[in-house]
């Protein structure tokens, strides 16, 4: 991630102070701020270790919010510590050992483990604070779900986002659907997630799926310019927040739901889709570290 060298490390925070691989956390205490920083290995995808660290991440904020009676977090960012990529989704490797080895129990456990870390991003923790994406890299599937989940999306010109599950012939069920919906539409929204391509945030940016596009390099001074404009009219930031809770209001059911109708999908995949999940596996595993 580039320019860190801006950020006040100053302060210390439990996520600090736990020994973890898949994401880098840090405090920035002039700003009440949590930086959370995706490095999967050995794919930038999400795997199941860096769902049981978000999930640690989580619990962890929540107890420091409620021992300091709400005041320890204003925002909670989101962003990548790899290079050109923000996360490239699920992890497609384990979807193809679940399905051929026919354990739909294994596989719908983990999508219950990415709902339920969507849900609380959406519900910014169930705390008075907001959740920000920072996508300064491609972010691809489950990848570009997890963003759309954050309270704010802010993304840095010409990064790639898209749905290639129809590729592969399944569809993105961990939530796109439910907040592509909320943000473009039902029609806009089943276009993005039906035809597979990958969109420049330029483009998501003009059809409303962006909220903040920053210039190359300038992602990190974008979120501050927007911490420091709510800070600014907080009480107009923090009820338009209470009123979009209530207007697009997306249920832990609604998700499960889907959940369910994407795993009895996926085992119905053909061995011809298989074969192309494989092809989009090589793509995740030739930029991994592996």
């Amino acid at each position: 991630m580039s320019n860190v060298a801006v950020l006040d490390r100053s302060a210390y925070s439990k996520t600090e102070g736990k020994r973890v691989k898949h994401l880098k956390t840090h405090y920035d205490e002039k700003y009440k701020t949590s930086w959370c920083l995706m490095k999967a290995e050995p794919r930038p995808c999400f795997t199941r270790e860096l769902l049981s660290e978000f999930h640690e991440y989580i619990r962890v904020v929540k107890e420091e919010m409620v021992e300091s009676k709400g005041e320890k977090y204003d925002y909670i960012v989101v962003g990548s510590d790899v290079e050109g990529i923000f996360n490239l989704g699920g992890d497609l490797n384990l979807f193809r050992h679940y399905i051929e080895s026919n354990n739909r129990d294994a596989l719908f456990n983990y999508a219950i483990r990415c709902i339920d870390i969507l849900h609380e991003n959406i519900n910014h923790l169930e705390c008075d604070l907001t959740t920000i994406a920072l996508i300064q890299g491609d972010a691809l599937g489950g990848g570009f779900e997890s963003a759309l989940a954050s309270n704010v999306v802010i993304a840095e010109k010409g990064v790639k986002m898209g749905l290639p599950e129809v590729l592969f012939n399944l569809f993105p069920g961990m939530g796109a659907y439910s907040l592509l919906s909320r943000r473009v539409g039902t029609s806009l929204a089943e276009r993005i997630i039906l035809s597979g391509k990958l969109y420049t945030s330029d483009e998501l940016f003009e059809m409303g799926v962006i909220d903040i596009l920053a210039e190359q390099g300038e992602g990190e001074m974008e979120v501050y310019k927007y911490i420091k404009a709510a800070n600014r009219y907080s009480n107009s930031y923090g009820a338009i927040r209470k009123v979009r809770d209530i207007c697009n209001n997306i249920s832990y059911d609604e998700l499960m739901d889907i959940a369910k109708i994407w795993t009895d999908a996926a085992f119905k995949l053909s061995d011809k889709d298989l074969k192309m999940m494989g092809r989009l596996i090589k793509r995740q595993q030739s930029q991994g570290f592996a």
